[in-house]
């Protein structure tokens, strides 16, 4: 008896470490069991387009979540909630000017990256430059990127993504995997070596994790988080490009909702919203769980503000489970 209680008792603080150590694991745990939920109350979503349609959502998520974790890691309460809003006016903007024609796909490409480097620059500005706090920054020029939509729109959004456009984002290789994903292999690989291959990521992680050391040690502070914002917006804008292919028509706002979701994506995945410590990896295995979670809450018919009330809950649970350990501070 006391051999098997002893097991037990090893057993069980094996699992406890590897649940308080291993949040990337845990994200994609709980990803199979929401799932396996889902098909136990809706059998009939255990089919080909079920898969294929989270694949493809999770790589949406994952793309729009890329500047998130940038901006995250950084430091200094550093967070994004002009994510959403960008995306909705680039978005918008791609449909508007492509209006179902081809050759307009790197015009409305650079056009989307110019406009996200210009919100991502004003956000840098009020946060390093000027020393404004990230949300409240961030907040103001969320809400001004929002109502240039409805200027320019006049509130009658028109046009669609030409139809090599949509089909680059929507056909599925066997059914299952979106062609999506090409794009999101590719940001993947930019966002890998930005935070792991590159100086720049060197000189982020140490200006997330103690500013005032990094500034010692000759990292330009001011300018890592002003680079920072201005990737983040390049980040938003080019997923709201690739966003007007996947929808084909957009409305106003259309991805005003993935600003929070971005945010619970980057905590799931491990990254500290004190900043210095995070990887893009953890933020795939988040965009999954968030993904699956939101298809679960469908399933049950819950309506879109119920499931950002859950959406909220899930973040302080995470946030009180796994953010309470602060980087070294100066």
């Amino acid at each position: 008896m006391m051999t098997q209680r002893a097991n037990a008792m090893g057993i069980a603080g094996k699992l406890k470490r590897f649940a308080a150590t291993n949040q990337i694991g845990m994200a994609l745990i709980f990803s199979v069991l929401l799932f396996l939920t889902n098909v136990i109350v809706a059998p009939q979503s255990l089919n080909i387009n079920a898969f294929g349609s989270i694949f493809a959502l999770t790589v949406m998520l994952t793309i729009a979540s890329a500047g998130q974790t940038i901006v995250i890691v950084s430091g200094g309460g550093g967070i994004d909630l002009s994510v959403g809003a960008v995306m909705s006016l680039t978005a918008l903007l791609t449909v508007g000017v492509m209006r179902g024609q081809e050759g307009y796909f790197l015009a409305t490409l650079f056009m989307s990256i110019g406009l996200g480097a210009a919100a991502g620059l004003l956000n840098g500005a009020g946060v390093a430059l000027i020393g404004l706090p990230p949300i409240i920054v961030t907040m103001c020029v969320a809400n001004v990127v929002t109502r240039l939509q409805y200027v320019i729109t006049e509130g009658k959004p028109s046009g669609t993504a030409s139809r090599w456009f949509t089909r680059s984002m929507t056909y599925r290789i066997g059914g299952v995997v979106p062609t999506s994903v090409f794009y999101g292999i590719a940001i993947f690989a930019l966002v890998i070596f930005i935070l792991n291959r590159s100086r720049y990521g060197m000189r982020l992680f140490l200006t997330g994790n103690n500013e005032r050391a990094a500034y010692l040690t000759g990292v330009r502070t001011v300018r890592t988080k002003m680079m920072a914002y201005t990737i983040a917006g390049i980040l938003s804008g080019t997923a709201g490009f690739l966003g007007a292919g996947y929808m084909n028509f957009v409305t106003g706002s259309a991805y005003d909702t993935f600003t929070m979701r971005s945010i619970i994506a980057v905590v799931i995945g491990g990254t500290l919203l004190t900043g210095g410590k995070g990887s893009y990896i953890g933020t795939m295995a988040g965009a999954l769980l968030i993904t699956v979670l939101t298809n679960c809450l469908a399933v049950f018919s819950m309506s879109q503000a119920t499931t950002d009330m859950v959406m909220g809950i899930v973040l302080i649970i995470i946030l009180a489970m796994y953010n309470r350990t602060a980087p070294v501070r100066q």
